[in-house]
């Protein structure tokens, strides 16, 4: 713990010392237990947690509903990480890596699995043709933006964020490091949004669906306690204004609310949302 640390020559798994999440995380892949996966009645079943990366499976399907597109039903169930749900024999089934959110896409003879954030959000955007244009420069330009938010994330996630608020003590070095690249990548966005409406262009894509997510969350003050001030979100004005203007997506309000605390466990049918408070749908609320 010290900051005159040497790693042995052989590195050695001590459970302990893995912070918030040292009840779940281990050196190794493949399932701790059986445990068979539920299965509903539409024709997409999502497995997942309201986190950033499952908000972006959610909101997708919402943003799907909402355009008009009643073959995009589906049902979502709630995988428990902290209680190691995703190490159970179903999960790890259709997603080997053990992280949510997986998908199961049931609408054909023969069904099949699409894990990873980003191949969920493709696959529906290719399936259903929306929210990913087809001419190949405005594609290449949404999907370059969408991959670099999938590879960005894990400096925000893993790295800001587990470094500031759940590591078990405090590294100087580390909470440096990963703050100087969050604020990098805040700096890449706002100056994309501030010659563009959206990340990929003039039009909403799954670009913004899959950076809303997790910039989104930062950019309120709902990620990693005092993070929003750390990082002086105030400097991204344009960053700001796309968020707001995401914020106000009827489906991108209903997704944040699927398989999450102050939402809905899990999501079944379009009326399971009449069980929520009014404000909560509004998104007066905030923090969910």
């Amino acid at each position: 713990m010290s900051e005159d640390y040497v790693p042995p020559k052989v590195w050695t798994w001590d459970k302990a010392n893995g912070g918030a999440f040292a009840n779940v995380n281990r050196p190794v892949a493949g399932a701790t237990h059986d445990r068979d996966l539920p299965v509903g009645k539409h024709p997409f079943q999502l497995y997942s947690l309201g986190t950033p990366n499952g908000q972006k499976a959610t909101i997708m399907f919402e943003e799907l509903l909402a355009a008009g597109v009643a073959e995009a039903e589906y049902d979502a169930w709630r995988i428990a990480i902290s209680d190691g749900d995703q190490f159970g024999s179903g999960f790890v089934a259709i997603n080997p890596n053990s992280k949510i959110p997986a998908l199961v896409d049931r609408s054909g003879a023969v069904p099949f699995r699409v894990f990873e954030s980003g191949a969920i959000l493709m696959h529906l955007a290719e399936k259903f043709g929306l929210f990913l244009p087809t001419e190949p420069q405005a594609r290449a330009e949404v999907l370059s933006w969408l991959f670099w938010q999938v590879g960005s994330a894990p400096f925000m996630g893993g790295g800001f964020g587990h470094f500031y608020h759940y590591a078990p003590f405090r590294i100087e070095y580390a909470i440096d490091r990963y703050a100087m690249e969050t604020k990098r990548l805040f700096d890449v966005a706002n100056r994309r949004l501030a010659e563009a409406r959206f990340l990929g262009g003039e039009d909403y894509s799954i670009a913004d669906i899959a950076a809303y997510t997790w910039m989104g969350n930062i950019y309120r003050g709902e990620a990693y306690g005092e993070a929003a001030t750390f990082l002086s979100m105030h400097e991204y004005e344009h960053v700001g204004r796309w968020v707001g203007e995401i914020d106000a997506r009827p489906g991108v309000r209903r997704g944040r609310l699927v398989n999450s605390q102050k939402g809905l466990a899990e999501r079944h049918d379009a009326s399971d949302f009449d069980s929520l408070p009014p404000e909560l749908l509004a998104g007066i609320v905030q923090g969910y």
